[in-house]
């Protein structure tokens, strides 16, 4: 594991409703390659990073309400490589995984939504990363 150095707090996205106390576990189909199965779970340290997160997953679905949770990791974490050292510099987004569970501590309501505008580029980002070709998951 890497060096953590974030001490958060730390936010999740998705389009999941759960409620306080509840834990987010790995194990699950990723949003963006539902063929992998994710050995993680994510989250980040930027509220509107986890809002995007939330956009992302509601879209991929095909539906659904974004939702936004305050989490808090049970058990050791590192950088996310897929958005850090193995593919971008630093850590820029202050991304992060954990094999072990996230617990729910609140909903974040005051996360900044996309414009109509930033919802349909990320829709044609994503047709290139979900499509044939598109880009690989560090699981």
């Amino acid at each position: 594991m890497s060096d953590v150095l974030d001490p958060g707090p730390f936010f999740h996205g998705t389009r999941a409703d759960l409620g306080v106390g509840e834990l987010l576990s790995s194990g699950f189909r990723s949003n963006y390659r539902p063929e992998v199965v994710m050995n993680h779970v994510y989250f980040t340290a930027l509220r509107d990073g986890a809002g995007l997160a939330a956009e992302l997953a509601v879209e991929l679905a095909g539906g659904g309400t974004p939702r936004v949770y305050l989490v808090e990791p049970t058990g050791i974490f590192e950088n996310d490589p897929n958005v850090t050292d193995k593919k971008f510099p630093g850590n820029p987004t202050r991304s992060y995984r954990s094999a072990e569970p996230l617990r729910i501590l609140a909903e974040v309501t005051d996360w900044r939504r996309l414009t109509p505008e930033e919802l349909q580029a990320w829709r044609e980002r994503l047709a290139v990363l979900t499509g044939p070709g598109g880009g690989e998951i560090i699981n």
